[in-house]
C-alpha cells in the first residue's frame, strides 16, 4: 500500500475525533485574546502567570475527585464546604497536638465525609445531589461550630512551606502539589482496572454490574476520593493563608464542576478525563485573572465569567 494511500486511510479517523480537543482549543483563544487585549497590563508577566496557577491550584486539585465522581454518573456538592472543614480540623489539631496529628486528622475528616457520601447514596439509596448538598450544610455547619465562626491561625512554619506557602525554586509548592495529583489522576482513571471500572459504571451502571463490577462500591470509593482531596485543597488554602477559616472553599464546588465539564468531562457519566479538567481549572483561572486586570467591577466580572462559561461548556458538550 503506497504512502499515499495510508495517509488517505489514517486522514478520516484523525478528523472524526477533532471534537475532543475543544476544551484546548478553547484554551488557547482564550489565553491568546488577554495576551492580546492585556499585552500592557502585565498579563504575560511571569509573575502574574505564577499568581494564575496558585489561585487555581486547590480547584485543580478538587477538579480531579470530581471527574471522577462524575465519570462514574454521580456529583458530590459537598467539597467546597468540606475543604473549610479541613483547614479548620487541621489548625485546630495542630494547635493541640503538633502538625503530624494535623495531617492526619485532615485527611481523616475527608475519609469520614466521603464515608458517609457513599454510605447513603449507595446503601440507603438517596441520590448523590441531595446527599452531597445535605452534606454541604452539615460540613458548614460544623466548622462554624467548632470555633464559633473564628479562623484559627497556623504558625508552624514547616507546615506552611509545604502546604502552599512555600517555594522550590521558582515554582510554588502548590504547582508542585497540583501536578503530582493530577499526573497520578491520570495514570489511575486511564491505565489501571478502578479507572476501567468507574467509566464503565457512569456509561451503563447496568451493563457494568452483569459484567461483575461492583458499582456500589466503585461509586463509594469516588466518593471517598473526591471528600479526600477536597481536604487536601483545605490543608493547602490553610497553609497557604496560615489559618484554617470556615469560609475557605466556599462557593468552590460551582468552579469545579464547571471545571470539569469544560475540560471534557460528561455530566451523565461514563466520560471522563483528568487532563482536559485540569486544562478546565485553568481556563478558568486565566478567565478571572483576565477579567480583573480589564478593570470590571465586580458585578460586571460575574456576568461576563459565566456568559462565557456557558458558552464554552455548550461548544465542549456538543461533542457528546
Amino acid at each position: 500500500m503506497s504512502n499515499a494511500t495510508l495517509t488517505a486511510a489514517r486522514t478520516p479517523s484523525i478528523f472524526a475525533n477533532w471534537r475532543q480537543y475543544i476544551p484546548y482549543l478553547g484554551f488557547v483563544l482564550i489565553f491568546v485574546f488577554f495576551s492580546a487585549t492585556l499585552f500592557n497590563k502585565g498579563f504575560l508577566d511571569p509573575n502574574n502567570q505564577l499568581n494564575i496557577l496558585r489561585q487555581t491550584a486547590m480547584i485543580s486539585i478538587m477538579t480531579v475527585g470530581m471527574t471522577y465522581v462524575l465519570a462514574a454518573g454521580e456529583i458530590d456538592l459537598s467539597i467546597g464546604m468540606v475543604a473549610g472543614l479541613a483547614s479548620l480540623v487541621v489548625a485546630v489539631a495542630m494547635d493541640w497536638y503538633g502538625p503530624f496529628v494535623g495531617v492526619i486528622a485532615g485527611l481523616a475528616i475527608g475519609c469520614i465525609v466521603g464515608l458517609i457520601n457513599g454510605v447513603l447514596t449507595t446503601r440507603v439509596g438517596i441520590p448523590s445531589f441531595l446527599t452531597t448538598l445535605a452534606m454541604m450544610g452539615i460540613a458548614r455547619g460544623t466548622a462554624m461550630w467548632m470555633t464559633q465562626t473564628k479562623s484559627v491561625p497556623i504558625l508552624d512554619d514547616g507546615y506552611i512551606w509545604v502546604f502552599g506557602g512555600g517555594n522550590l525554586g521558582p515554582l510554588p509548592v502548590l504547582v508542585l502539589w497540583t501536578v503530582a495529583i493530577a499526573v497520578l489522576g491520570h495514570v489511575v482513571l486511564r491505565r489501571t482496572t478502578f479507572g476501567r471500572r468507574v467509566l464503565a459504571t457512569g456509561g451503563s451502571e447496568t451493563a457494568a454490574r452483569y459484567s461483575g463490577v461492583d458499582t456500589r462500591a466503585i461509586k463509594m470509593r469516588v466518593l471517598i476520593v473526591s471528600s479526600v482531596l477536597a481536604a487536601v485543597a483545605g490543608m493547602l488554602y490553610a497553609g497557604r493563608l496560615h489559618s484554617g477559616r470556615f469560609q475557605l472553599g466556599e462557593g468552590d464546588e460551582l468552579s469545579v464542576i464547571a471545571a470539569a465539564v469544560l475540560g471534557g468531562t460528561s455530566l451523565f457519566g461514563g466520560t471522563g478525563t483528568v487532563v482536559g479538567s485540569i486544562v478546565g481549572s485553568l481556563m478558568i483561572g486565566v478567565i478571572n485573572n483576565g477579567l480583573l486586570l480589564m478593570g470590571l467591577e465586580y458585578s460586571q466580572q460575574l456576568i461576563a465569567r459565566g456568559a462565557i462559561i456557558i458558552v464554552a461548556v455548550a461548544i465542549s458538550q456538543s461533542r457528546k
